[in-house]
């Protein structure tokens, strides 16, 4: 119903969004920084017609450089609208397979540069881990969720899987755990009443610190400051 509501709010945009977005992704003359302000601003305009606030905490957490991952729990398809709504630093994302041929949502992988994992194929899953690794070396800020998949539980978290990690080890990058709070609510549930959605950007994780541990490790210890975030948040 809220999806609706946007497309019908925002009808005589619709056109001109979807346009921008598919040249964005298509001519080279545009920049990828330019393509993410675009992008920022068509979700700015569907969360406002959707009567979506975004409640932002811990923008400061942010590293200064680029070249980090953002790594946050998984409520949702409106997950990446929240991060695109709220932070000032242009990003790429991972997206799972079966979402890259939605409407709007395969235009914005293109445009963005973006990349869409079979995580039941090995092969395919290890190429893109790859191609990420290689971009964030040279300053690309990437977002992926290391559940791998929307928990359906509302705000409770599935265990993160340590392969997930894999490009922030390669790259020895930055990583920025990230608390989603409600972000299932905007597309799960059946209602058009306004709704709030928190994002708490927590303090980054540098190489220093993770470096002798595990992928596994890493990941059990993003899970559980995630964990007590939300915790404190609610």
């Amino acid at each position: 119903m809220r999806i609706a509501m946007m497309v019908i709010r925002l009808i005589w945009k619709v056109p001109y969004y979807l346009l921008g977005i598919w040249w964005c992704g298509k001519s080279s003359k545009i920049s990828f920084e330019e393509s993410f302000q675009f992008v920022k601003k068509v979700t700015k305009s569907a969360n406002h017609a959707g009567r979506v606030t975004i409640e932002t905490h811990g923008l400061e957490n942010i590293p200064k450089e680029d070249g980090f991952i953002f790594f946050p729990n998984h409520q949702g398809m409106f997950d990446v609208l929240v991060f695109l709504d709220s932070c000032p630093r242009p990003f790429s994302f991972v997206a799972k397979k079966e979402v890259s041929n939605i409407i709007l949502l395969k235009q914005v992988i293109k445009a963005l540069g973006a990349y869409a994992m079979d995580r039941e194929d090995i092969k395919q899953s290890m190429r893109v881990i790859n191609a990420m690794t290689e971009d964030v070396k040279n300053g690309k800020n990437f977002l992926i969720f290391p559940e791998g998949t929307r928990s359906r539980n509302g705000n409770e978290l599935l265990e993160f899987k340590g392969g997930s990690f894999k490009s922030a080890t390669k790259a020895k990058c930055p990583i920025v755990p990230c608390a989603l709070i409600d972000s299932f609510r905007p597309f799960d549930e059946n209602s058009i009443k306004p709704v709030t959605v928190k994002v708490i950007y927590m303090p980054p994780i540098y190489y220093e610190e993770y470096k002798n541990m595990k992928t596994v490790e890493i990941a059990a210890e993003v899970k559980s400051r995630i964990e007590k975030t939300i915790e404190q948040y609610l």
